[in-house]
């Protein structure tokens, strides 16, 4: 805290005495005012008195659960900023606090140090909105909704109702410590979303760390999200950072999250839980101070279902839902977006911006884009690169106008008469399949422009699956394609 701003008001409502001198005496040293209350009554009668910068409760009260006051400060839009306090393990206690607007939350036993930083990032988030609210107290109710400019969000263009939606859910959650899931086809933006969560949060000075859960080979996981000790293994003759510990103090964004094998998840569940982490080697867990942010394109709902998604972490990181529309969706967004695109690619290459012309617009707004705002940008960055400075145009093929065509046959396609039997065919049946999965996979690739995320999209398989397959049966891409 800055020794020349007003103390912090700190309220702690906890039944137990000793607990309560502790959070009493640990605050106090670190330059708090603070009040204290045992029960709901006491805590209550306090809060009617005057606002509080941040509330400290205990789950569970003599006279009912801590959460209750949490409902009513936010049903009579009080900005005072809650930590609940939860017992150990209890995942179901702190997402329902979460959702219930709580700013963050703490298992038993309280680790002090990590205490000590939740109530100074809830402290420092508070004030942030102090002066706002004194100035426009009218603006009080939306003084949690309110957007940070940064270059993230500025990138999430569109006037569409659907895009309003994503960035007022943007500006809802951005200040709470919840874990955000983001949702939304390959293409669609969920990077530039995340990044607009963390720019727009108290965390926006922190470091943002990206991590691609689909890149990453399953032996080297663990040591790669938690980190290393010296001598762990043969080679690893430093400590070494993972990525938690990268993104101490700001957010880690886990981008495409269904891609994580199980044993992973078993792993990754403990750190999104307990916020501690055992880096490889280490013979004590450390707490870790990091919000998390993932994305998929995967329905993890059904991930689960299919036994594929472990639901405890599916129950952990879905706390808050941000769905982004693909394209398909949000046609009238296009000629903005090009605009947009078309500002950013010319600054990029030092040329003048090209003008977007109606027929152009017309010429994108006929694609499919199944590649979403990723393929518009590589449409647009072609168009911009083979330009002769007179009008832009698509150097798209013509068949990419046709709506496009399915990899398989619909399910009430009548069934094709088995071929007769054949002694080589049985005996290299092997063969046969593979190049029945290659015409497939080339004639896809080739509809798509060889861009490896739009053809796993039309085929209903991963990005990484995709690259295994072109891999086995050696489908090479073409030097002057562009493959995302």
């Amino acid at each position: 805290m800055n020794p020349t701003s007003p103390k912090a008001q700190i309220l702690v409502v906890d039944d137990e005495p000793d607990l309560r001198t502790l959070y009493e005496m640990t605050l106090l040293r670190e330059g708090y005012h603070v009040d204290v209350a045992e029960d709901l009554e006491h805590a209550w009668q306090l809060l009617s008195e005057r606002s509080f910068d941040v509330l400290i409760t205990d789950m569970r009260l003599p006279d009912g659960l801590g959460i209750e006051l949490i409902h009513r400060l936010r049903t009579l839009g009080r900005g005072d900023r809650c930590v609940v306090i939860t017992a150990h393990g209890s995942a179901e206690n702190a997402v329902e606090s979460l959702k219930a607007g709580a700013f963050d939350y703490l298992s038993k036993p309280v680790d002090l140090k990590q205490f000590r930083a939740v109530v100074a990032s809830a402290a420092q988030d508070a004030r942030q909105t102090q002066p706002d609210l004194a100035t426009h107290p009218r603006k009080r109710k939306d003084a949690n909704v309110s957007l940070k400019a940064n270059d993230a969000l500025a990138r999430l263009v569109g006037v569409s109702i659907v895009m309003q939606q994503v960035k007022e859910r943007i500006a809802k959650v951005a200040n709470s410590m919840a874990p955000v899931l983001i949702y939304g086809e390959s293409g669609t933006g969920k990077e530039l979303v995340a990044r607009a969560l963390h720019g727009n949060s108290h965390r926006s000075s922190g470091p943002f760390v990206a991590v691609n859960c689909g890149a990453i080979p399953e032996n080297l996981m663990e040591s790669e999200f938690f980190g290393v000790r010296k001598g762990a293994y043969t080679g690893a003759t430093h400590d070494r950072e993972g990525f938690y510990q990268a993104a101490a103090g700001g957010s880690l964004f886990l981008d495409e999250m269904g891609e994580l094998p199980l044993a992973m998840q078993a792993k990754l569940l403990r750190a999104v839980q307990e916020r501690r982490v055992r880096p490889v080697g280490a013979s004590q867990e450390e707490s870790v101070d990091v919000r998390i942010i993932s994305a998929t394109h995967k329905d993890l709902a059904a991930e689960v279902a299919a036994g594929r998604f472990r639901q405890d972490l599916y129950y952990r990181l879905n706390v808050i839902e941000v769905n982004i529309p693909p394209l398909r969706e949000r046609r009238e967004d296009l000629p903005a977006l090009c605009e947009a695109l078309l500002q950013r690619i010319a600054t990029e290459s030092g040329v003048p911006v090209p003008e977007l012309s109606p027929d152009l617009l017309a010429q994108l707004s006929h694609l499919p884009l199944l590649g979403n705002v990723r393929e518009l940008e590589n449409l647009l960055h072609r168009a911009v690169a083979l330009s002769d400075d007179q009008e832009l145009q698509l150097d798209t093929p013509d068949r990419q106008l046709e709506p496009p065509v399915k990899a398989v046959a619909p399910v009430n396609a009548e069934p094709r008469p088995p071929a007769p039997a054949s002694p080589a065919l049985a005996l290299d049946l092997q063969s046969h399949l593979d190049q029945q999965e290659r015409d497939i996979l080339v004639k896809t690739l080739t509809e798509t422009g060889f861009n490896r995320t739009a053809a796993a999209a039309r085929l209903g398989l991963s990005l990484r699956q995709i690259r295994y397959r072109m891999a086995r049966l050696n489908i090479d891409v073409p030097q002057d394609s562009d493959n995302p």
